[in-house]
């Protein structure tokens, strides 16, 4: 009978690029009716694998810790210090267009390039 292998090891193995942290992240923020516990679970699992590569183990776990008060934080100082804790491991919170925004950019833009 085949054993079963912990997903775990393999995710955090995967989390140490730091792009797909960053995409991995994005789709969490992303998702329709999101659950806060999977965002925690989600930054949790980024910074056990970047931490290792951006601070000593000791910071590293530190780092961990800070997340659940991080979390419970209200107002734009929750926005800032999520934005100081994902730097601290090489990442950044940026705001970009949404696709709908985009494609209704363009959908204008193309009716205006039409009556003219």
């Amino acid at each position: 009978m085949p054993k079963s292998v912990s997903y775990h090891p393999y995710l955090i193995s995967r989390l140490k690029d730091p792009s797909y942290a960053a995409v991995y992240l994005e789709t969490h923020l992303e998702e329709k009716g999101p659950e806060p516990e999977l965002l925690e679970l989600a930054l949790s699992n980024v910074a056990e694998a970047l931490g290792e590569r951006n601070m000593s183990e000791e910071e590293a776990k530190m780092h961990r810790e800070k997340l659940s008060q991080l979390l419970s934080q209200r107002g734009s100082d929750a926005i800032y210090n999520l934005g100081n804790w994902l730097n601290a491991l090489g990442l950044k919170l940026t705001v970009t267009v949404c696709d709908e925004a985009k494609d209704s950019l363009i959908n204008s833009a193309s009716g205006e390039e039409l009556t003219v």
